[in-house]
């Protein structure tokens, strides 16, 4: 994949306009406010244990390819956000009323769910996980861990959905996102399945457009999701090797490995861990979606703001 590293200084680290609306950034996204919508252009950047750490080549163009792939395909299922594709890194959707709680949705027990219960941490999530579980071990049936949804530069709580109900957000509207968030891991695990992929765990953003619940954000991407090779999973799992993974985890554990995991400074990303994650990206959107990538190599802001014109918008 040489075209990895002909864009390696060519990718999109922040996107600024005086002219787009009121403009937040988040951890990845650039989200730009007008009226009743929102324009979120996905940048390259990457982050893990709430630490923005560098860029990774064509990974914010991978990311809304899968989103709109998912969006498209489950919007039957539960309604959605989206409202126009201009670039392929930018998604124009309609303005919603964010619930204050990330819904997680874990088949397995890993990555931060594990280091929690290896460490003696059990009942943050209102319930008591059974002792002697594995690392990567699969549960009977899929567990809700949500989250506080916390603002950029701060960290995300484990929350119980007793609090959740009690304060935070009204118990039919929460029931029904439960019930959207459970509909949609299995629409993405069966779908992941008939590709050689495990839909290991995902989270979800809900919000409410004119009184009715929709799923925002993203859906199943490597950055919300994770996914294993699924022929890897018994042998590695019984073997007690990490499995084969293509999503961010690969760089959460480059980090763990260095030493790092949230407290200080994290290390630089090198060019090789950079062309490594934007391959198990690339990979993982040729397996999901059954289509080839094919990406414009070259300077990704001045493509975005030629495509934004061409749609219409002033930048």
């Amino acid at each position: 994949m040489s075209y990895i590293s002909d864009q390696l200084n060519h990718t999109l680290d922040a996107f600024e306009s005086d002219n787009l609306g009121e403009h937040y950034k988040g951890k990845v996204r650039e989200t730009f406010s007008q009226g009743d919508k929102i324009l979120m252009v996905t940048s390259d950047r990457v982050s893990a244990f709430d630490h923005v750490l560098g860029t990774i080549p064509f990974k914010g163009q991978i990311l809304s390819e899968i989103a709109n792939f998912w969006f498209e395909k489950t919007k039957d299922l539960v309604p959605n956000h989206i409202i126009d594709t201009p670039d392929p890194q930018v998604l124009v959707a309609k303005r919603a009323k964010t619930l204050p709680v990330e819904v997680i949705v874990r088949q397995y027990i890993t990555g931060s769910l594990w280091r929690e219960y290896s460490s003696g941490i059990n009942g943050q999530y209102g319930f008591i996980l059974p002792e002697g579980l594995k690392k990567d071990q699969k549960f009977d049936e899929p567990l809700l861990t949500p989250s506080t949804k916390a603002e950029y530069g701060l960290h995300d709580e484990p929350i119980s959905r007793e609090l959740i109900v009690n304060g935070l957000v009204e118990e039919s509207v929460y029931a029904k996102a439960e019930g959207y968030a459970l509909a949609l891991f299995k629409a993405g695990q069966e779908w992941a399945a008939k590709q050689g992929l495990i839909l290991v765990d995902t989270k979800y953003e809900f919000g409410i457009v004119d009184g009715e619940l929709i799923v925002i954000d993203e859906i199943h991407t490597p950055d919300s999701s994770r996914y294993w090779v699924a022929k890897e999973y018994e042998s590695r799992f019984k073997n007690d090797e990490s499995q084969l993974m293509l999503d961010k985890e690969n760089i959460r554990q480059w980090l763990i490995e260095k030493g790092f995991s949230g407290e200080g400074t994290p290390p630089e990303l090198t060019d090789e861990i950079r062309t490594t994650l934007a391959e198990s990206y690339v990979e993982l959107y040729r397996t999901l979606t059954g289509k080839q990538f094919d990406p414009e190599v070259g300077d990704v802001k001045s493509r975005i703001v030629k495509n934004l014109e061409s749609a219409g918008y002033t930048v």
